[in-house]
């Protein structure tokens, strides 16, 4: 778990302003809720990775809770609770600290933020195509296009269809998506028993395997021998990231399956092009989440994108500075201690007019109080030197140039009150 210094928050800060413009910009809603989640609806609703990684623990009062390890099941149960007084579709978006007690590798901590956007009630891919356009603009922000990264889609709906071809029942499907899921992270001997033990016939096995060899749209469709739902939802799909200005971001990967059990249709994963990182942002369409909390059953869409990954990438491509991201208007600095006062109200004058200004707090030689200004990161600078005050001038200096201005004491604090 991490420490943030003040450069680490000026980067936080610099990609938490990426996400939340761009899900305003979207028409987003914010929203949060208590870190400290129920133990029971987390192993209820998250994937078998997940709960095996849940922070859990029980209170004074003998309940067993945890900390959030991603923020979805915490969504349904607030709307759950409030569905008959709220107006659908809604479109929410957060910046959820979560936790995970998991293997430490690039890219992935055990604390990180991510950011949530969840369009809940819309049954269309429109839904689906808003997510991914928002989170291609916050990365826009953040400097990044398509020689940086692209985004894979599949759809659990799709490969059902694909899996009940090969004769294998529905029951099996959600078995069959976790050990698909974990190819290339588990021996296939490994997950072959996996997929014996749910029941799903041994002779099938290699034709489950030969799916994710599928590499475009149109060998899926032959595979099915006919037009099917989620092949049309597909089409629909990329025609919507084609009006985005996106397409070019987006291709069509079997193999993205996520491992979250509450997916039901389109699926989609962001990785830079170097294939250097983990994913940088997914997610996809849930269904029946809210109805198996007691809520109406109503369908959403989810994106999480967290901040650890994606400050890898930015750090890669050289766009991790944090020059300039909290620039500060202006820094005043005094030579003698009964300058203090004055140089209060001068600090107090343009803070009050919206400038940021770093105010000296004790007396300072010139040449020290200007070696500091130069790595303050401030546009300007006044030094109030032994006579500044009693001639009634402050002198502004540019520190990019080192141009100067003056400026008469009555100009900013008005005239000095009569004797």
């Amino acid at each position: 778990m991490r420490d943030f210094y003040p450069e680490d928050m000026r980067l936080r800060n610099h990609v938490f302003a990426a996400w939340r413009q761009a899900s305003l910009q979207s028409g987003f809603s914010e929203y949060d809720a208590c870190v400290v989640e129920s133990l029971d609806l987390l192993k209820r609703k998250a994937g078998e990775e997940i709960v095996e990684q849940i922070y859990h623990f029980q209170d004074k009062s003998g309940r067993d809770l945890a900390l959030r390890p991603e923020m979805t099941p915490t969504l349904a149960r607030m709307i759950a609770a409030r569905q008959g007084s709220l107006t659908f579709p809604l479109r929410w978006f957060t910046m959820a600290q979560c936790f995970r007690y998991e293997r430490m590798t690039r890219g992935r901590k055990r604390e990180h933020y991510q950011w949530n956007l969840d369009i809940i009630g819309e049954p269309t891919v429109a839904a689906e195509a808003e997510v991914i356009a928002t989170a291609a603009n916050a990365m826009h922000a953040l400097g990044l296009d398509a020689r940086h990264y692209r985004i894979h889609f599949s759809s659990r709906a799709l490969l059902a269809e694909l899996l009940s071809k090969l004769g294998i029942t529905p029951e099996h499907h959600a078995a069959t998506f976790l050990a698909l899921d974990k190819r290339g992270k588990i021996a296939d001997e490994e997950l072959e028993t996996l997929m014996r033990n749910e029941g799903i016939r041994a002779d099938l096995i290699p034709a489950v395997f030969k799916l994710l060899e599928v590499r475009t749209i149109e060998e899926a469709h032959a595979l099915l021998g006919e037009r099917s739902a989620a092949l049309a939802e597909i089409e629909t799909f990329r025609d919507m990231l084609a009006a985005y200005g996106i397409a070019e971001l987006a291709f069509f990967n079997i193999g993205v399956i996520r491992g979250l059990s509450y997916y039901t249709g389109i699926v989609f994963e962001a990785f830079d092009t170097d294939s250097s990182l983990r994913a940088i942002f997914g997610g996809g369409r849930y269904g029946k989440l809210l109805a198996s909390i007691g809520g109406a059953d109503i369908a959403g869409v989810g994106l999480g994108f967290g901040d650890v990954v994606i400050a890898e990438l930015l750090a890669d491509k050289g766009l991790a500075s944090t020059d300039g991201m909290d620039p500060l208007d202006l820094i005043v600095g005094f030579m003698q201690p009964e300058q203090h006062m004055p140089a209060v109200k001068i600090a107090a004058a343009f803070r009050q007019q919206g400038k940021s200004v770093h105010l000296a707090l004790a007396p300072e030689k010139p040449k020290t109080f200007f070696a500091r200004s130069g790595g303050s990161g401030a546009r300007q600078a006044i030094y109030l030197g032994p006579d500044d005050i009693e001639n009634g001038i402050i002198r502004i200096k540019t520190l990019a140039d080192r141009s100067q201005v003056e400026m008469p004491l009555c100009e900013l604090l008005g005239p000095a009150p009569a004797a």
